[in-house]
């Protein structure tokens, strides 16, 4: 049996509640948080437990090794956390080279920076659990130890990892993934069984410590230890240092609404500014060749500036004021035509992921995103431990006079984003599309889809999408449809059809009636997506 053979157009219908909802995209994970509201946890102690079990049932798109950002809504505020962590005190850009690298490589030891996800659970569950870490993270150690079945778009990644990290990850410091995630000599298989004891271990540890034995304990010593013995950079005193950071969220306004982003170093703004481009432009039309092209040229004019400017924010050679100000809008919008651009970075002024989405009966409201990035990320796995460490350093640039130029104790420019909607200083709800670069793409499209063409949570995700891949060229879903494709064809933009949709992200909506308190999900029909409600 193909458990990846669909022959026939299949429809998720919108899912509703009341009392609480989670959505993510893993169906074992969405049920844990689900059984964390009804053990008398709110949507923040939810959220916690669902993150901390898809390191478990989703280890090809995370990890306890990896980075997380949160937009947390509660009583009637809206707070922001960055727990993405910096490059180690040893990773210089001469260190890099002295390796023989000439950029930053993708695997190994060399990309590895700080890991920010335990410190993401235990800020969360500090500053708004009701819940002890401990305790959330109850049910992901239950799967880590007794183990759980594979489902289908996970096992599919799964095997692609392996197969391609059988060929290249030949050196003794790869074992360890091999030994984790490959214990039969393979990848295991759709349906089968697979856990991880060192996982269990590892995720008890830190929530009997609220983390502090990742960051200052046993853990640590581990991390140390074996980067030491095989020539890393990351140190037990990196570890030490860190700590997660509160931050303001950013936002922008669309069709009567804010539309809230974490601000850099993640690349969320690009989303936005996208947005405030794309309104200048006129009315967007249902299906229609010029709005999409509109809504393409406005992406690529958007992510070629944040590519060339954000990172830390002390570093970005503009501030992310200017990046969402009408000024910069309008002069962006001024440069689309009826032909595909080839774009160039704005002239400055003188002067991978998983996500979820969760929500309760109180109103709390939680948009939450965590990485490894590049699926399994850096490939470097501490033995014994279930820790997948993150490459999240292979975005820095090893030219110094680049805005995200390499330098110790920086953290580099971000792709994982998570998304929040508000109106009239009410929450609307958390909303999310993961998948590296196509992150900001993905909620420029929800949001339009949301908010012009007044589409359901489920039918905003399910819409077909488009993703610009660099100068004029875009994907297209294989859905897509044909006539708007050649049309965008004959306009300049070199259009590929997709016939896997892996690459166009997989996301998640929550919306709240605020009249009601009625809660409406929408979940990624790309990936083995769930919803949890009650």
């Amino acid at each position: 049996m193909d458990y990846l053979n669909h022959p026939f157009p299949g429809k998720r219908q919108t899912v509703f509640g009341k009392k609480g909802m989670v959505a993510t995209s893993q169906p074992l994970a969405a049920q844990t948080g689900l059984e964390i509201l009804k053990k008398g946890g709110n949507a923040i102690d939810a959220a916690i437990a669902t993150a901390a079990t898809l390191t478990v049932v989703e280890p090809t798109s995370n990890g306890i090794g990896g980075d997380a950002f949160a937009l947390v809504w509660v009583k009637g505020e809206l707070h922001g956390l960055n727990a993405s962590g910096p490059s180690p005190q040893e990773l210089t850009i001469e260190a890099v080279k002295a390796k023989g690298h000439e950029k930053m490589p993708t695997h190994g030891l060399v990309p590895i920076t700080v890991p920010g996800v335990p410190a993401a659970w235990a800020e969360l569950s500090k500053r708004f659990g009701k819940l002890s870490l401990a305790e959330t993270l109850e049910p992901a150690i239950r799967y880590a130890e007794e183990g759980y079945p594979l489902t289908p778009i996970l096992g599919k990644f799964w095997k692609k990892a392996y197969d391609n990290f059988k060929k290249t990850f030949t050196d003794k410091e790869f074992e360890a993934w091999f030994e984790t995630f490959a214990p039969n000599g393979r990848a295991p298989e759709i349906g089968e069984m697979w856990k991880s004891p060192g996982h269990a271990d590892t995720l008890r540890k830190i929530g009997d410590s609220d983390a502090k034995a990742f960051y200052e304990g046993e853990l640590a010593e581990k991390i140390d230890s074996f980067m030491t013995e095989h020539g890393g950079f990351l140190k037990k005193e990196d570890l030490a240092a860190y700590k997660a950071e509160w931050v303001k969220p950013i936002s922008t306004s669309y069709k009567g609404h804010e539309v809230w982003e974490i601000p850099p170093n993640g690349q969320g703004m690009v989303a936005q500014m996208a947005l405030n481009i794309f309104k200048q432009l006129g009315e967007p039309a249902w299906q229609n060749a010029n709005t999409l092209h509109q809504q393409i040229e406005s992406m690529k004019l958007a992510y070629t500036d944040g590519q060339a400017f954000i990172t830390e924010q002390d570093d970005m050679p503009v501030t992310a004021e200017h990046l969402l100000s009408d000024d910069y809008a309008a002069s962006r919008a001024k440069e689309i035509g009826d032909e595909a651009l080839d774009p160039v970075a704005y002239e400055l002024p003188q002067g991978g992921t998983v996500y979820l989405a969760a929500a309760d009966e109180e109103g709390n409201m939680i948009s939450y995103i965590q990485s490894n990035y590049m699926g399994f990320g850096s490939g470097i796995v501490i033995p014994g431990t279930g820790i997948g460490l993150q490459n999240r350093g292979a975005d820095f640039s090893l030219d110094e006079n680049h805005p995200n130029a390499l330098k110790p104790g920086k953290r580099t420019f971000h792709t994982i984003i998570p998304g929040f909607l508000t109106k009239a200083g009410e929450a609307v709800g958390p909303f999310g599309v993961m998948g590296g670069y196509m992150q900001p793409q993905g909620h420029f499209q929800v949001v339009v889809n949301t908010l012009d063409y007044l589409l359901n949570p489920q039918a905003a995700l399910d819409m077909p999408r488009w993703q610009w891949m660099g100068g004029k060229k875009v994907a297209v879903e294989a859905e897509f449809p044909n006539y708007l494709a050649q049309e965008l064809q004959r306009r300049g933009h070199q259009v590929e059809v997709m016939a896997d949709p892996g690459s166009f992200g997989r996301g998640q909506i929550i919306w709240r009636n605020t009249e009601t308190g009625v809660l409406a999900g929408g979940t990624e029909s790309r990936t083995d997506g769930a919803i949890a409600a009650w």
